[in-house]
């Protein structure tokens, strides 16, 4: 037999006692103690002073454009990266308008977003890809002159570091 896949399963003994806190809370969901405990760990381990989590990227970016008040036009983003940062876009009843990448780190071409600028760009949804972060300096420069709002998807960059501060702080 060969397995593609392999999970990981903690001990049993202490799945047991995890599960035996369950059973005493009756709380698995909405802000348990478990899930509250997860989002401590990984606001200490990604070093940032924010952090909910969700269920999925999805509802991250919908979020996330919805705080921002952007309900309609356009968003530039990249054809590179998984559905979800697309379908988020048009979730909120926005366009997506592509710009290429770069060749050596795969992440959006700052050097192409100004062109496909309009009276309809709204924001740029960037994506840091394989822990490679995009052009953060280039990207903040062109938002601040056109006044755009930025969203970054750092889903592929978990735990990256941008000049020595966590990336997911930056848009």
């Amino acid at each position: 037999m060969i397995y593609v896949t392999k999970s990981f399963l903690p001990p049993v003994k202490l799945y047991k006692k995890y599960i035996d806190n369950i059973w005493k809370t009756n709380q698995i969901t909405n802000q348990g103690p478990l899930l509250k405990e997860l989002e401590n760990k990984l606001k200490k381990y990604l070093d940032v002073k924010y952090l909910h989590f969700l269920s999925n990227g999805t509802v991250s970016l919908q979020l996330a454009l919805d705080a921002l008040n952007i309900k309609d036009g356009e968003i530039i983003t990249t054809p590179f990266s998984y559905v979800a940062t697309m379908s988020s876009i048009l979730w909120e009843r926005c366009s997506p308008v592509f710009v290429d990448i770069e060749p050596d780190n795969f992440t959006i071409d700052v050097s192409r977003i100004e062109k496909k600028i309009t009276k309809k760009t709204k924001a740029i949804l960037a994506v840091h890809v394989f822990g490679y972060a995009c052009d953060i300096d280039g990207i903040q420069k062109i938002a601040k002159k056109y006044n755009l709002k930025v969203i970054y998807d750092g889903a592929h960059a978990f735990g990256s570091k941008y000049e020595g501060k966590s990336l997911l702080d930056y848009g």
